[in-house]
């Protein structure tokens, strides 16, 4: 069976004891593209999960070698429908990481960078020796999205090992929740009152705020300040990837149960004619979350770095009109912007976006005769996407810890630069005036 939709996968978890997710390195898929691109010709699996009893026990099989350990692991690859006499192999003299050889080519040429591999151990072999399956998830794809909401993959998220039970259990739980509230709520002729309570969703300040609160409560911070923040990048990746983002799906959840039920029992003696007699207004519903859900993440990102700036004192103008343009961040204002006098780096643009895809040509249009930097939190940018803003001029600002990522296409590139360089190499030291106090 193909891989095509999410509940393909969810068949092959329910089939599972356990699950292994890891997100891929770039040399975990370079050799699938190009031999030039690396020789490992497979997956390395840390040394956590090696040794955590999820693969088969690994075995010296040539007296000659000892320091060589390895097994056979027949597979599955469910995406082509494909078997493998995959292998495990662990030089012990070169590190501490397991190899994982054997594995189809396609399943890893051309994914997008931070794309995921997938397996499990089945708790009824099939064929009486096939009891592992993977498979390779594309970042980009939807499936990506849906994987990492279901098992709170958070944006530091390298590799891990989850029970298919415990995280269906979870999701269980919290829906069981809302179905008890809204029961009590029809029983006791309630429900146009617990519609009302949650009729509309906090806004993108209100749980920005609440967002940035946490984080701050949670270590013990009184500000965001970023000169005070070991790496500020990762901080914000934190706040607006994880916490934002779990703060918005719990109301989103409570406020669309909310009003499909007070769709579906006005305009019809029965359920069905209330569906078929509202399906356009419930199709409209459908619609705005999938939209507003997109764009409330970029609002909010803003949010957080307008909070970083301000507590770190740096001087600034957000969403300025300038020639008809209106650039996320104006530094340190519009009135030295339009200055025909300035010199090049008096000012700066900082646009925002937390997940680049093309949308980052949109960047590229404005020309403003300084620096301009674009902040993202997206770990998937292409490496050829990369060469393209260089050639625009267009400097990438990441968060520490994807600057540095194995991950990620960024490590080399000149003109991606981290949170924590951009606060103290362009800010504090090129333009120390941007800083009031």
């Amino acid at each position: 069976m193909a891989i095509e939709q999410w509940s393909d996968l969810l068949e092959w978890f329910e089939k599972s004891s356990q699950v292994f997710i890891k997100k891929l390195s770039r040399n975990d898929c370079g050799w699938a593209e190009d031999p030039e691109n690396g020789h490992q010709s497979g997956v390395y699996i840390p040394s956590e999960i090696r040794q955590s009893g999820f693969f088969p026990e690994l075995r010296n099989l040539n007296r000659e070698k000892p320091h060589i350990f390895e097994s056979p692991l027949p597979t599955i690859w469910p995406s082509s429908g494909e078997t493998k006499e995959s292998k495990l192999k662990h030089y012990s003299n070169k590190g501490s990481e397991m190899h994982f050889t054997g594995v189809p080519k396609e399943e890893f040429a051309y994914l997008t960078p931070a794309s995921l591999l997938v397996g499990g151990v089945l708790e009824k072999s099939i064929s009486g020796c096939f009891q592992y399956w993977f498979l390779t998830v594309d970042s980009a794809s939807e499936i990506a999205e849906l994987l990492e909401t279901s098992f709170n993959l958070d944006a530091d998220f390298h590799f891990g090992l989850f029970s298919p039970s415990d995280v269906l259990r979870v999701q269980k739980d919290e829906t069981e929740q809302l179905i008890d509230e809204l029961l009590d709520a029809i029983k006791a002729g309630q429900l146009e009152q617990f519609v009302a309570r949650v009729a509309a969703m906090p806004s993108s300040e209100m749980l920005a705020r609440q967002a940035q609160q946490s984080y701050m409560t949670s270590n013990g911070l009184e500000s965001l300040d970023p000169y005070r923040l070991k790496k500020p990048g990762d901080a914000l990746m934190k706040i607006s990837r994880d916490i934002e983002f779990s703060l918005y799906k719990s109301a989103e959840m409570r406020f669309r149960a909310a009003e499909v039920i007070r769709i579906i029992t006005t305009g019809g003696s029965d359920i069905v004619s209330s569906i078929v007699h509202n399906f356009r207004e419930l199709d409209a519903l459908f619609l705005s979350a999938s939209q507003q859900r997109k764009s409330r993440a970029g609002r909010s990102f803003e949010h957080h770095i307008s909070k970083l700036l301000g507590d770190g004192g740096i001087s600034f103008e957000a969403q300025a009109v300038t020639g008809g343009r209106r650039p996320d961040f104006v530094m340190p204002n519009v009135v030295t912007l339009q200055k025909t006098d300035r010199t090049y780096d008096e000012a700066l643009i900082l646009s925002a976006k937390t997940t680049l895809r093309e949308r980052w040509k949109q960047v590229g249009l404005e020309k403003f005769r300084c620096t301009l930097f674009l902040a993202t939190v997206d770990d998937r940018v292409s490496a050829s996407a990369i060469s393209d803003m260089e050639s625009h001029g267009i400097h990438l600002v990441v968060p520490e810890s994807l600057k540095s990522s194995k991950e990620t296409c960024y490590a080399k590139r000149s003109n991606v630069i981290s949170f924590r360089d951009f606060f103290d190499e362009e800010i504090a030291n090129k333009r120390a005036v941007l800083v009031c106090c």
